[in-house]
């Protein structure tokens, strides 16, 4: 007999839905939930499709969010198969967005069916937060949905996002927070001249040099007892005009923070202005602030979604905030706990992306379980 959540899984992942496209993946949700009684509303911002969907007009409200969007394929004749064609091989089913995050979008869906069936008459509310605009700039999708909604003056008591945290194995790892990102452009102005002339021009490079050395160094913070220490990254350099006899006249930097709860994004910019002050560094900075940090303690959601793994899987799951962004960073905002879950995450964005079909009914499982804790 066919497991409900692989056959989800397969039918959402067929739809090549590479951001913003949602490719109708939203639809069959919604399809599935109206059956259910939810009220459907359909929001589209730009060229990005959202959904939100509830049943029930009371609280608690507990929300499944996540994304129908995928990120591209790359080469596609790298793959083993077509990567919009699910494919079963070896105990896995492979395809784009096979775990990020389809089987979780599939997984809610199934979890609140069987839940449902169950418990008819429910308290609270159970809702949908879905975008297809994650993967992606981030502008017109969950952010707006959450926009929406606070105006509305709609609360939301809990948020599972369905991001695949699990690590080594199914049901080992939950982010319960998330570093915030906050990225930089420099340009490093000197004086362009021939380089056999120096005295006539200014390297820009050697300006920076000192001031670089020291910014690798530094030590932003400790970290806390949740997040590790705040880190700081080049990510490009570029300089020159490719001829070997000219001095540049600017250097280009790239580079991003990302920081825990012992800093923000002003005090950041702050030290890292004035290490480039003290060399001297002549410059300008552009600042782009991608999301704040964020965190969810011990609490209800983190007591509930911590039980509900270990009754299905056996595993006590850690807590964790490392890894990138995600979707919460703006549910945060307006939701008092966020925690995420979902599938390994090993192979997400490679070539050859998959989940390993036997953890799909254990997904559902566990926000099933999650559901009976809360809303029951």
């Amino acid at each position: 007999m066919s497991d409900p959540t692989l056959e989800l899984t397969e039918a959402l992942m067929r739809r090549a839905s590479v951001t913003p496209d949602d490719a109708d993946c939203q639809s069959i949700m919604a399809r599935r939930l109206a059956n259910l009684g939810f009220h459907i509303e359909h929001l589209r911002f730009g060229e990005v499709d959202n959904l939100w969907a509830r049943k029930g007009d009371s609280g608690p409200v507990l929300v499944f969010a996540g994304h129908t969007d995928v990120v591209p394929t790359g080469p596609v004749d790298r793959w083993h198969s077509d990567p919009f064609a699910p494919e079963i091989r070896d105990g896995h089913l492979y395809g784009r967005g096979a775990a990020d995050m389809k089987a979780s979008l599939a997984a809610f869906i199934t979890a609140t069916e069987a839940f449902l069936k169950d418990h008819p008459d429910h308290k609270g509310s159970i809702a949908y937060l879905i975008t297809s605009d994650e993967e992606g700039p981030a502008h017109d999708g969950t952010v707006k949905v959450i926009e929406t909604l606070a105006a509305r003056n709609e609360k939301i008591d809990f948020c599972i996002v369905g991001e695949p945290t699990s690590s080594q194995q199914f049901g080992d790892m939950i982010k319960n927070g998330r570093r915030g990102s906050l990225s930089g452009h420099l340009i490093v102005h000197g004086v362009q001249g021939h380089i056999a002339y120096p005295h006539l021009a200014k390297n820009p490079i050697h300006s920076l040099a000192p001031a670089l050395a020291e910014l690798t160094v530094t030590e932003w913070d400790k970290g806390n007892a949740y997040f590790p220490p705040t880190t700081w990254q080049v990510s490009n350099m570029h300089s020159g005009t490719g001829a070997t006899n000219v001095i540049p006249g600017t250097v280009e930097v790239l580079f991003n923070f990302r920081f825990s709860t012992e800093n923000t994004a002003d005090t950041l910019k702050a030290k890292l202005e004035s290490i480039l002050d003290k060399h001297g560094v002549e410059h300008e900075i552009s600042w782009s602030l991608s999301g704040e940090p964020y965190l969810t303690g011990q609490g209800e959601l983190v007591n509930s979604i911590q039980a509900a793994i270990q009754e299905e899987t056996g595993i006590t799951p850690e807590l964790s905030t490392t890894g990138g962004t995600s979707d919460g960073r703006f549910i945060a905002k307006f939701c008092p706990q966020v925690v995420e879950f979902g599938p390994l995450n090993a192979t997400i964005h490679k070539l050859n992306e998959c989940v390993a079909v036997a953890d799909l009914p254990k997904l559902a499982g566990v926000y099933r379980r999650v559901l009976e804790k809360l809303v029951a």
